[in-house]
């Protein structure tokens, strides 16, 4: 896979009441995501809730979307399991289904050193051939992947890329100056709000899952970027701040999870590119008076008349 770049959002995965995965729903995102100029979709990360669909549903998740992209942008799908072996499982799934590439964590739930956690990498690597992009996500697996371990992994070959949604921007910095030479690893960062400064450190694109709700302002703040118009590039970046804004809504109430995700669903659904803003059980959904609040927003940052 040539290196990857620009705008790849996580899709969300919509829900029937019964929790089954609403794919009419579905198609749509991925529709409204690549007619939008995104230049790539990851499936079954964070915000798609990986961790709730089972491994026929993972595997349905893949296929359809494999189908529907059908080549058009690079189809990057999420991997993401405690452990090495269940990883592999995923990663062989994925491959055969269609991936171009797969997403995978530091293990958890159980307690990892970096060691272990090169050694993680390296053994989906030998088990199976298809290229890993690692994905710093300390909220959700409590461990760091640290710089070393990162800068390693990609000077040895093993993963080909980065996503990072650790929030440590001085960490993902340094990790941009190590690998500067090295012209076919990408870094992307995984934090919506912060993208015009990451650019401009040199990132090498971005996954917000904010996309979702507004893929266009993004490729309009990659565009902006990338013909050095930093002055358009704030402008957008602080419009899609104050669209942020959303994840915080019904925060307090449910769990953070719930509600940055729920807000996407909600907000989706009242710009009609998804049927419903079902949450996979436990998580709540947003209420009448905290989607009022959303159409506020969404009316506020130009998306809803």
């Amino acid at each position: 896979m040539s290196k990857l770049k620009g705008v790849v959002p996580p899709v969300v995965t919509p829900l029937n009441p019964d929790f089954t995965v609403d794919y009419p729903s579905y198609t749509r995102v991925l529709e409204h995501l690549i007619g939008a100029g995104c230049h790539g979709v990851f499936v079954l990360g964070s915000t798609s809730e990986v961790v709730f669909h089972d491994d026929k549903t993972r595997r349905e998740i893949i296929e359809h979307s494999a189908k529907v992209v059908n080549g058009r942008v690079p189809l990057i799908v999420g991997t993401i399991d405690p452990t090495t072996d269940r990883v592999i499982s995923h990663a062989k799934i994925a491959k055969a289904a269609g991936a171009d590439a797969v997403v995978v964590t530091a293990p958890f739930y159980t307690v990892t050193s970096q060691s272990e956690i090169l050694d993680h990498f390296r053994y989906i690597r030998d088990g199976v051939d298809v290229p890993l992009i690692a994905y710093d996500i300390p909220v959700c697996v409590n461990v760091k992947l640290q710089r070393q371990t990162t800068v390693t992994l990609a000077k040895e070959g093993t993963i080909i890329g980065l996503k990072d949604s650790s929030g440590d921007d001085g960490n993902f910095r340094y990790a941009l100056l190590d690998l500067a030479a090295h012209k076919d690893i990408f870094l992307m960062t995984g934090s919506e709000i912060v993208v015009d400064t990451a650019l401009l450190m040199g990132a090498h694109g971005v996954v917000p899952g904010i996309a979702n709700v507004d893929p266009h302002g993004y490729v309009r703040l990659w565009d902006a970027a990338q013909r050095g118009d930093w002055t358009a590039a704030k402008k957008e970046q602080e419009r899609l701040c104050r669209l942020f804004e959303i994840v915080w809504v019904a925060q307090g109430r449910v769990s953070g999870g719930a509600s940055g995700i729920g807000a996407f669903k909600t907000a989706m659904k009242r710009l009609g590119i998804i049927d419903t803003a079902f949450m996979p059980r436990p998580r709540a959904p947003l209420n009448e008076a905290e989607t009022a609040k959303i159409d506020e927003i969404l009316r506020a940052t130009g998306l809803l008349g």
